[in-house]
């Protein structure tokens, strides 16, 4: 057995004459430094250096060398002991992992510090003191030299010790950190992949403590965890310290800023999501531990814990680390970035930044699609992390004793996770939490596994037992289900590095936001149907008139209901633009720079009636599928003011928020005299066709719309085709009703003359003419029948894309068209 030493930590950097062996400022340090401070403390030194002039505050501190842990162990001669204490190890064995590993922690805490190194560690204290103040604490901070690296990531495997006041707390603090290199997950961690536990040396870093414990703080992902887009900003936090937010204790808030409309000057929160905060860290008073929980109050818990100017500030700060890093790269680096708000000065800090190991790293010419055939009733849901799906038997673990129990290939329910089971975690089909966010300890570490996980469920561990046989599905958008027993389900790849683009456009319809960014990847030339209806039903779940006129409500519960969820909101009118606005603009950006088509709302009466508060304002149609409806509502004293919030959201998305590749769409337009007062009264509201470059688009669903489509293009840009409702037009057949669907038809002769006039008579008014209704993703010769008369675009259902698209290759290759290379 060899009990010599390892040798000295490579690069171990200049020393000037006079100054500390040991001790090296964030100052002194830089990205190029990782062998000797390790890759947190080399960031921070980075940072502090490089980007302080660019407005990036970082707070200052100083690192004790990664050679310090070396002396210090060669001083106490602790090399053999330390080796011997880790031979025969089996990692899979987690009792023996956690006997060994305690072992280890203990025999490098008792080596102590030697005396020359205690003397530079308070001379550096001192300094710091000097510079920010008698008051004085610190985070005292572990940085590994195998850590934060592009290709792989210690986040989490190592100590860290927060609001460390004075210098034998500090000095004992070093020593926890110097142990903490051996934690049963850091050792578990570099066997897996393939680092010597002898060549890892480790650094400690301490700085300035930020008073979040006062204000807020989180995490920012410069690409978007689940899909890997790589456009915006993702931004989480709670109040308090991070370490719940990094750890998965508090369901945070989520932000999303898009990068490239941000960089033209038109920065917007883009989407934003509000997170349960049950409790917030705090320090606490006396004693060894220097931080503490308590419960978050009800009024902290419905408000959002930064400002929208901070999130943009926050996004801001991002982007530049993000550009600073990948220059320095060469290549594009998505970055993992903490952030903390000081409650005594009022300022945004970065506290650690580091590359982002796992969404940046996805084949994205490799397309995975998840398709359910069959599954149980729900029992629990949360946030969906990935997009696959996993079934077992559950494994419901409450306390860390009961680890031991689990077997390979189970699911793991918890309240939470934490970096010590990460043996077990490994071995798990699927996780399942009560709490956590999307940037929690279990998220990112079922992303780096590529297992599904489902956090923040409130009641995984009430509702589900050990010994159901569950199935964890995270391949239907954001939200994550636990459905009861297993599922039926296929799986299908393409590679999408060969695909040509066919010469028809293919778009795409979407209603949902929160699948916008994942579809996107998909071969496509756009959204041909962004549905308003949608995000109205789930995100606003507030019927327009509802909002602007409050006064109209009688039931005092639905005031109440209303008035809690437009708490954060100035206005229930500003409520409905900004959350109208923050779905379709996420549609937008996912597409950006493609054009993303939006059709105002065309609910029916009974559909309207069925949102809160919106019996007040819809009567009750024998036939509500032709009767109140589309455009006519629009500019009818009824739903004028309800049209002008909707008007408002979408000059908010193109003006405000920068959104110009938005063009608008009316539906249901009966008449052209209709069609000319909706459009006067849009441009009265703001919206004025033509204006930097808007085009606004018609549904071509109507059989008027055909027979004087010369006349509506006079007052549109476009047809878009409804073979939904084109079909139940034109055959007299109400489309709602189950007694006569047998002869609903959208192959029928007749039908489909009148798209080949809507086709012609668009092209012979040089008009953009698409379809998007259902039937070129059900029936592939609807499709085939499009292409031959030669419609512009298909905007097709997301999971018929791909096949389509195949289709139509084949097609336009026997017809002998192709894609134009400037298309």
């Amino acid at each position: 057995m060899d009990t010599s030493s390892p040798g000295p930590a490579a690069n171990s950097g200049k020393i000037r004459p006079g100054s500390p062996r040991f001790i090296r400022f964030f100052s002194e340090i830089g990205i190029a430094d990782v062998p000797l401070v390790g890759g947190k403390n080399a960031s921070l030194g980075e940072m502090f250096r490089e980007l302080t002039p660019k407005g990036i505050a970082v707070p200052h501190g100083f690192a004790i060398t990664a050679e310090a842990y070396r002396y210090t162990l060669d001083q106490a001669g602790a090399w053999p002991k330390l080796r011997k204490s880790l031979d025969g190890l089996n990692p899979s064995d987690v009792t023996d992992l956690a006997r060994r590993a305690a072992r280890a922690r203990e025999i490098v805490y008792g080596a102590g510090l030697p005396t020359d190194l205690q003397a530079e560690i308070c001379e550096a204290l001192a300094q710091l003191t000097k510079e920010y103040g008698p008051q004085l604490t610190v985070a005292v901070r572990s940085s590994a030299t195998a850590e934060d690296l592009p290709d792989a990531s210690f986040a989490g495997q190592h100590e860290s010790y927060l609001n460390v006041g004075g210098e034998t707390s500090v000095l004992d603090a070093v020593r926890h950190c110097f142990a903490s290199l051996f934690t049963d997950r850091a050792i578990r961690y570099r066997i897996d992949n393939g680092f010597d536990h002898f060549k890892v040396f480790i650094s400690v870093g301490i700085m300035k403590m930020v008073r979040s414990d006062l204000a807020a703080s989180g995490v920012i992902f410069t690409i978007d965890t689940e899909t890997g887009f790589k456009d915006v900003v993702f931004i989480t936090g709670a109040f308090g310290l991070g370490e719940n937010v990094v750890q998965g204790a508090v369901d945070p808030d989520e932000f999303y800023v898009f990068k490239r409309t941000c960089r033209q000057g038109k920065a917007a929160v883009l989407k934003r999501t509000l997170g349960s905060k049950k409790i917030r860290m705090i320090f606490s008073q006396g004693g060894r531990t220097t931080t503490r929980n308590m419960p978050t109050d009800r009024k902290h818990r419905e408000s959002f814990c930064i400002s929208d100017s901070e999130v943009l500030a926050l996004a801001g700060q991002a982007m530049v680390i993000e550009d600073h890093y990948s220059e320095k790269a060469g290549q594009p680096r998505p970055m993992d970035i903490e952030w903390a708000k000081d409650g005594l000065d009022g300022r945004l800090y970065i506290v650690q930044a580091r590359p982002e190991t796992v969404a940046s790293r996805r084949d994205h010419n490799v397309i995975e699609e998840f398709r359910i055939k069959k599954h149980g009733p729900v029992m629990v849901e949360g946030r969906a992390i990935g997009a696959r799906i996993a079934f077992g038997v559950a494994r419901v673990i409450e306390h860390v004793s009961e680890l031991s129990n689990f077997v390979p290939g189970e699911i793991l329910v918890a309240d939470a996770t934490s970096p010590d089971w990460g043996t077990v975690m490994k071995s798990a089909a699927g996780i399942v939490t009560n709490r956590g966010g999307r940037t929690c300890h279990a998220a990112i570490v079922a992303r780096e596994l590529g297992i599904p996980a489902i956090v923040g469920t409130d009641a995984a561990t009430r509702v589900l037992k050990t010994g159901d046989l569950i199935s964890v599905c995270c391949a239907e958008g954001d939200v994550g289900r636990v459905y009861e027993g297993a599922i039926d389900f296929e799986v299908q790849k393409t590679d999408l590095s060969n695909l040509q683009r066919p010469a028809t456009e293919i778009m795409m319809n979407v209603g949902n936001p929160e699948i916008a960014f994942g579809i996107s990847a998909l071969p496509n030339d756009g959204v041909g149907l962004a549905r308003m209806e949608f995000i109205i039903a789930d995100s606003i779940r507030i019927h327009p008139m509802a909002l602007a006129h409050t006064e109209r409500i009688a039931d005092p519960r639905e005031r109440d209901e209303i008035a809690r969820l437009t708490a954060n909101c100035p206005t229930p009118a500003a409520f409905f633009v900004q959350r109208l606005s923050e779905g379709v603009a996420t549609i937008a950006a996912a597409f950006y720079p493609k054009p993303v088509i939006v059709r105002m709302s065309d609910f029916k009466t009974n559909e309207y009636a069925s949102l809160l508060g919106g019996r007040a304002f819809e009567t009750v149609e024998a036939n509500p599928m032709i009767g109140f409806r589309g455009a006519s509502r629009y500019a009818h004293p009824a739903y004028r003011d309800g049209f002008a919030l909707e008007c408002a959201a979408m000059k908010r998305v193109r003006d405000e928020m920068g959104f110009v590749n938005v063009k608008l769409m009316i539906p249901f337009c009966r008449r052209v005299d209709e069609a000319e007062r909706v459009v006067s009264l849009m441009r009265e509201l703001g919206l004025e066709r033509g204006r930097d470059g808007l085009e606004i688009y018609v549904m071509c669903e109507i059989p008027n719309n055909v027979v004087l489509i010369d006349q509506f293009s006079q007052h549109f840009d476009g047809f878009s085709i409804g073979s939904n409702d084109l079909t139940q037009l034109t055959l007299g057949v109400d489309r709602d009703s189950e007694i006569v669907a047998f002869d609903f038809d959208e192959r029928d002769e007749g039908v489909k003359t009148m798209i080949r006039l809507a086709v012609e008579g668009a092209k012979r008014n040089g008009r953009h003419c698409g379809i998007c209704g259902q039937a070129p993703s059900d029936y592939p010769e609807i499709a085939e029948f499009l292409v031959r008369i030669g419609i512009d675009s298909i905007s097709l259902n997301p999971d018929s894309v791909l096949r389509t698209t195949i289709r139509l290759l084949e097609l336009e290759r026997t017809l002998g068209r192709t894609r134009q290379p400037d298309h």
